[in-house]
């Protein structure tokens, strides 16, 4: 039997339904951070680090400011600096390359894979020069890179693996969390991730003790001890109240993880056929923790097609309409349009559907009916 189809409005993400199911967990947490005045570093972030590093399973976690930083951190944590080049997807967001550039690096991006949006690891190979020190994928959208060919490529050339796990934590690669494949993995807890903070924050993972002991110091002004600054450092740690929203939120990472599982393989099901839609492919059932459900549309219907679904009250967003090596920021480097032909394709194509937790199965197939409509519709919607 089919839901009623009422007009809804469906929101891209509700932060409100997560955060307010939690409330005496973070309120509570909130208050002791606060009657403390813990409120950088401290207790609370120690007690978020150790149970962080123990869900991605990993020696050490180092909380800092956002996810931007812990990229950075992780970099200059395995000395890649002026005259390097690091292996990248042009298809990401920004901060990926932002680091690469902070540290004096140059980034190099290569293609990626057209099934599941990653960077493809054929293309890395042919990347590789003698100034190649660092491979940095990203596990875009919530889905695990094809990690095993790059770690290969990253010992056979004696190079370093850094993941930017900013948009998959929780997601699994060959039975481990992705994170702890690397030398380093990074994570971003901006409040719109599958772990979320109240505001800034970031975390780098690591079983390296050297590289932990740095991005600990480099994040405090590169203190080893009071007042001894080592090199030249950041104010980058992670505030307490972050922390402690954090600790509660990554009890329930998993089990949010599993809805939002649920909820794409009943978008899938129910778009399945859909006149010019083409679904996300997932690689294996825990590679996937869906922080963004992308379906590609023909480039010409795309702004139509988020033009009717906001009219119905369906939210969308695009992710990412301008490749980072086409930002003007990276004319320097000589890109030209037709580098990157998957990704430039996808980039043109690709929408994001409402996903979060807390969908409701009424608001996936009102999402779905709609879509289906507003394409022209190849088959009714089932229930």
């Amino acid at each position: 039997m089919q839901p009623t189809l009422a007009p809804q409005n469906v929101p891209l993400l509700d932060l409100n339904a997560q955060n307010g199911s939690i409330q005496n967990e973070w309120s509570a947490a909130i208050e002791t951070v606060t009657s403390k005045s813990q409120f950088a570093l401290g207790p609370a972030v120690r007690r978020f680090e150790q149970s962080f590093a123990d869900y991605v399973g990993v020696d050490h976690a180092i909380g800092v400011n956002n996810g931007t930083s812990a990229l950075q951190l992780a970099l200059q944590a395995c000395d890649v600096g002026p005259g390097d080049e690091v292996i990248t997807t042009p298809h990401t967001w920004i901060s990926t390359s932002w680091a690469i550039s902070y540290v004096g690096a140059k980034p190099v991006y290569v293609d990626i894979d057209p099934t599941t949006y990653n960077i493809n690891p054929e293309l890395v190979a042919a990347a590789i020069t003698p100034k190649t020190k660092a491979i940095l994928p990203v596990h875009l959208y919530g889905q695990a890179c094809d990690l095993e060919p790059l770690l290969s490529l990253a010992e056979q050339h004696g190079l370093t693996l850094i993941e930017d796990a900013a948009q998959a934590h929780g997601a699994y690669y060959q039975g481990k969390r992705v994170g702890s494949h690397g030398r380093v993995g990074c994570f971003s807890f901006y409040p719109g991730k599958n772990l979320g903070a109240f505001g800034e924050a970031g975390g780098v993972v690591t079983s390296d003790q050297a590289v932990a002991d740095r991005v600990r110091r480099l994040r405090d002004h590169a203190q080893d001890g009071r007042h001894n600054h080592v090199e030249i450092g950041y104010n980058a740690r992670m505030e307490g109240i972050q922390g402690a929203v954090l600790d509660v939120k990554l009890r329930y990472l998993d089990e949010w993880n599993a809805a939002r599982r649920r909820h794409a393989a009943r978008l899938r099901e129910l778009l399945e056929g859909a006149a010019g839609l083409q679904l996300p492919a997932v690689d294996s059932a825990d590679s996937h923790v869906w922080h963004l459900f992308v379906v590609l549309v023909d480039g010409q219907l795309r702004t139509t097609l988020r033009e009717d679904l906001a009219n119905r009250g369906v939210a969308t967003g695009v992710h990412y309409p301008t490749l980072v090596p086409f930002q003007p920021a990276y004319a320097h480097l000589g890109y030209q349009r037709g580098d990157f032909p998957v990704a430039e394709s996808v980039a043109s194509r690709c929408v994001s559907l409402p996903m979060y937790s807390e969908l409701t199965d009424e608001q996936l197939w009102y999402v779905a009916a709609q879509v289906r409509d507003c394409l022209g519709g190849a088959k009714s919607a089932a229930a």
